[in-house]
C-alpha cells in the first residue's frame, strides 16, 4: 500500500489562499489530487491541512481529509519532513509504507511522474526519491550582484573563460513531489547514498512563490497541459 499525502496549510503569505486559487479554472490543489488518483499507486490521497475550507475543496476534488493538522506544524517555519511524518502516524503507517509527498502547488505534475518515482522508491538501495530539473544556465557562472553600487563579479571567477559546454550540468529541486517511506519521513527523509532525483523537463516546473511566478507557471500550463 502506498499513500500520497498533500501539505496545503491556510497561511500562505506572498499569495493568499495559494493552495485553493483558481488555477485554470480549478482549485490549485485540485490538479495535484487528480495526478495522484490517476496515477493509480495510492491506497489513500490525503490532504494534510490546518484549514476547514481547504479541507472541503480536498474532498470535492476527491482526496481524504481524516485529521486536521495541529497549529504547531502548521506556521510559516514548519518544515516539510515532520508535516509527513505526522501524517503518517495519524493514518497508523507501518515505517515500512511507501508515502508520496505532493505539493499542492504543483499543476504540472503527471500521473506517469508519480508512478516512475513510485518505481525508483521499490529499487533495492533507494531511501528517497525526489523530482528534479536541470538550471537552464551553468551555475558555474553564477554572478554576485551588489544592489547598493550595481558592481557584479563572478562567484567562481576560474570559470571566467570556461564554455558553457565544458561545465558540469547543475540540478535542482523541481518543487513538486517526494517519495520515501514512513520511517525515513519521521527520520526527516535526509539526503543520503539512497537519495535519486527524477529528472523532469524545465518547460514542467515552475516553483509558485509571487504573482510573477503564477503568471510563468500558468502560461506554461497553457502550452503543456497534464
Amino acid at each position: 500500500m502506498s499513500v500520497c499525502v498533500i501539505p496545503a496549510r491556510g497561511g500562505s503569505k506572498r499569495i493568499p489562499r495559494k493552495n485553493i486559487a483558481a488555477f485554470h479554472g480549478r482549485p490549485m490543489i485540485g490538479w495535484s489530487i487528480a495526478a495522484a488518483l490517476a496515477s493509480g499507486v495510492f491506497a489513500r490521497v490525503v490532504v494534510s491541512t490546518d484549514d476547514d475550507e481547504i479541507a472541503g475543496i480536498a474532498r470535492a476534488e476527491g482526496a481524504e481529509v481524516p485529521f486536521l493538522r495541529p497549529e504547531a506544524l502548521a506556521d510559516d517555519h514548519t518544515a516539510t519532513a515532520p508535516v509527513i511524518a505526522h501524517a503518517a502516524q495519524a493514518l497508523g503507517l507501518t515505517d515500512n509504507t511507501p508515502v508520496c509527498c505532493l505539493y499542492a502547488t504543483a499543476p504540472m505534475v503527471r500521473a506517469d511522474d508519480l508512478r516512475s518515482g513510485h518505481a525508483r522508491l521499490m529499487e533495492a538501495g533507494v531511501d528517497f526519491v525526489m523530482a528534479i530539473t536541470s538550471f537552464p544556465f551553468p551555475i558555474q557562472r553564477a554572478l554576485r550582484h551588489d544592489p547598493a553600487t550595481g558592481r557584479v563579479a563572478f562567484m567562481q571567477p576560474e570559470h571566467r573563460n570556461t564554455r558553457s559546454q565544458d561545465l558540469e550540468e547543475a540540478w535542482h529541486d523541481a518543487g513538486q513531489f517526494y517519495w520515501a517511506r514512513a520511517g525515513h519521513w519521521a527520520e526527516g527523509a535526509p539526503f543520503g547514498p539512497g537519495s535519486v532525483g527524477l529528472a523532469l523537463p524545465r518547460h514542467r516546473v515552475q516553483d509558485i512563490d509571487t504573482p510573477e511566478d503564477w503568471a510563468r507557471a500558468e502560461a506554461l500550463f497553457a502550452l503543456s497541459p497534464p
